[in-house]
């Protein structure tokens, strides 16, 4: 893959079986390259495979969520066709049989979450809702914004302070406006009818702490509005409610509280008002929760079906909703499963391998062919050895075109996180590299997710808890060099480069400043001093939790976690690659590095990417992804191919 087969990308997605089992609804996704923008349509297939899937609607522009309504009669999706690509996305229902599609809303901001009312008259979403000063659109002339919460942005989604989320009902018929059901300073998240259609539940970010605490607890609220009712209380998170269809169980996304971090997600039920709480999934000691692609638990005669990480896949289980009997591992593989539904017994679901681009499956039977006859470079899987004898799971892909009389270049990637993992399903960044010449090294240190919760806690601190960033797991990302350059000759240990974003941004700073064996470096939207960032994220504060402690009563240990702390060991040639609208990790953590360096005499550039945020390399422009592998590549052919 080149840098401009960023183009040429698409993928599956959020499939929805119809209630009567016959067809499934999904999200095909692609990038029009004349606009520079991502675009989305509506398709649907026969679960029998009786016929080749057909597109549902137009895909203009963007759209997405496709939902059946509970008597099979419509469709419903979020879309924001209009006449540019910054109209909101709003509402709208198709016949279920294909005809013209119906607005249903007109909103100021996009409609993100949505359920059909039983009776399938109604739908429940969630939106933000702007302050009245967003009316001046004269940014000279608006008023200021006055903060009393410490949530008051968001990466990728800029300022919430003046528009918070809460909760709408809109009727299908289309007779009447969208009806607000919650206000007030809080957040609320995805809503859940009740069986007899009378009520919504939901989780809510609220309280006099709620910005403080981040405790998501559930809620209940009169489908016309009301005050909401508090279903659960401190010491967990809980999101995604859903029923059980006979209404007796509230099953819902359950996170510990305890106040430190992290811990494994896990799926709960508990009675509808919240009492007799009991854990499903703790037996397994994996993330139950995948992040950030993931749906509320699916009930399916007398099971709940959930998605689990284990060693860089993503798989599918099922267990007793009763807990009669202990999760079952329903589809499996060395891939990666990001969005699925099942009804009565069959499943569907997208997958995506390292060398195809997501598909859309039912049971073991493959419906798209979107990765076509594009072809892709496979990642082997090999163990790794820490320097502690820890045995790390790692990955190489050999370059395109690979000959085994040849010694190559060598790229480190570290991912980010920490709690996340590397995949095994298609990642256009290995491609990108592997197809420019260079054999790929990517690995799960400890501190990620995918594994035991011991091996994800496993460098908390140092404050509490443990040893901190920058130790163990600094030490398995070495060994996974150490071990690759032992084991595969054609390795060139004398032209290695490391490249990491966010907290893989961190290690390749930190890296790179405690070991010179790198002939280059890209430090990607990264972490770079602890104590500025507490304060410039819009969230890091938070990671006190990991670390065991604030940065106000422990600075001495924060900057010893920071690689700006130690930039004067820094001889590896750094470029320093951000996003100027990056609110999680703010650019003045590339600019502390560059201007650290600089004045050093260090060989440091800085690469600054308008217009984009901490998800650039994702969901950024497509132009701007292109430019971003087009300057990645040529700094390491600057120092790994002279």
């Amino acid at each position: 893959m080149r840098p401009e087969g960023v183009y040429e990308l698409t993928g599956a997605a959020d499939p929805r079986i119809s209630p009567d089992g016959t067809r499934v609804a999904y999200v095909v996704w692609w990038i029009d390259g004349d606009a520079n923008a991502y675009r989305s349509a509506i398709w649907t297939a026969p679960i029998d495979g009786s016929s080749e899937p057909t597109r549902f609607t137009s895909g203009e522009k963007r759209d997405g969520t496709p939902r059946w309504s509970p008597d099979g009669k419509w469709l419903a999706f979020v879309s924001n066709r209009g006449s540019d690509d910054k109209t909101p996305g709003n509402i709208y229902v198709i016949p279920a049989e294909g005809g013209e599609a119906r607005k249903l809303t007109d909103l100021k901001e996009s409609a993100e979450k949505m359920a059909w009312s039983p009776d399938s008259t109604r739908i429940a979403f969630s939106s933000r809702v702007r302050d009245e000063a967003y009316d001046e659109e004269d940014d000279r002339k608006r008023k200021p914004r006055r903060l009393t919460r410490l949530f008051y942005k968001l990466d990728s989604v800029g300022w919430t302070t003046d528009r918070r989320t809460h909760l709408f009902v809109v009727d299908v018929d289309g007779e009447s406006e969208a009806r607000q059901i919650t206000d007030g300073d809080s957040e609320d998240g995805e809503p859940c009818w009740t069986p007899d259609g009378t009520r919504i539940v939901f989780p809510s970010l609220r309280g006099e702490r709620w910005d403080i605490d981040l405790v998501g607890r559930l809620y209940s609220v009169d489908a016309n509005g009301g005050k909401p009712q508090q279903l659960t209380g401190d010491g967990v998170t809980f999101d995604t409610p859903a029923f059980s269809p006979d209404g007796s169980m509230l099953a819902a996304r359950y996170q510990l509280e305890d106040g430190t971090f992290p811990h494994h997600g896990q799926i709960a039920v508990m009675n509808p008002d919240g009492s007799d709480l009991r854990l499903l999934t703790a037996s397994l000691d994996r993330q139950c929760t995948p992040y950030p692609e993931f749906r509320e638990p699916v009930w399916d005669d007398g099971r709940i079906v959930f998605s689990l990480e284990e060693g860089g896949n993503v798989h599918v289980y099922a267990v007793a909703a009763d807990g009669s009997s202990a999760p079952e591992l329903l589809l499996g593989g060395e891939r990666v499963m990001s969005a699925y539904d099942v009804r009565e017994g069959t499943v569907v679901y997208t997958a995506t391998t390292h060398t195809t681009l997501r598909e859309l499956y039912v049971d073991d039977r493959r419906v798209t062919n979107l990765t076509g006859e594009r072809t892709y470079c496979e990642a082997e899987r090999f163990t790794a050895i820490s320097k502690d004898g820890t045995e790390v799971d790692a990955w190489l892909v050999r370059p395109d075109g690979f000959e085994a009389e040849k010694k190559y270049p060598v790229l480190l990637n570290v991912h980010g996180g920490p709690f996340s993992q590397y995949g095994t399903g298609f990642f256009d960044e290995f491609q990108v590299y592997a197809g420019a010449g260079y054999a790929v090294l990517f690995s799960n240190p400890r501190g990620g997710s995918g594994y035991s919760e011991e091996w994800s806690r496993a460098i908390r601190g140092p404050i509490e808890g443990g040893p901190g960033w920058g130790t163990v797991d600094y030490e398995d990302v070495l060994g996974v060099v150490d071990t690759a350059l032992e084991t595969f000759e054609f390795l060139d240990g004398d032209r290695l480069g490391i490249i990491g974003g966010s907290y893989g941004g961190f290690m390749t700073s930190w890296t790179i400043s405690h070991d010179n064996r790198f002939k280059a470096a890209v430090s990607e939207r990264a972490v770079n001093e602890m104590g500025s960032a507490f304060g410039s994220s819009d969230l890091f504060w938070v990671f006190e939790q990991q670390f065991g402690g604030q940065w106000y009563d422990y600075r001495d240990e924060w900057l010893d976690r920071s690689p700006a702390t130690y930039a004067k060991n820094i001889e590896t040639p750094v470029l320093v690659l951000h996003s100027e609208n990056d609110l999680r990790c703010n650019i003045e953590q590339g600019e502390h590095l560059f201007t650290m360096l600089r004045l050093m005499g260090k060989e440091v550039e800085m690469l600054r990417f308008p217009a984009e945020s901490h998800e650039l390399t994702r969901s950024g422009s497509p132009l701007h992804r292109v430019q971003r592998f087009e300057a990645v590549l040529e700094w390491f052919d600057r120092y790994l191919k002279p």
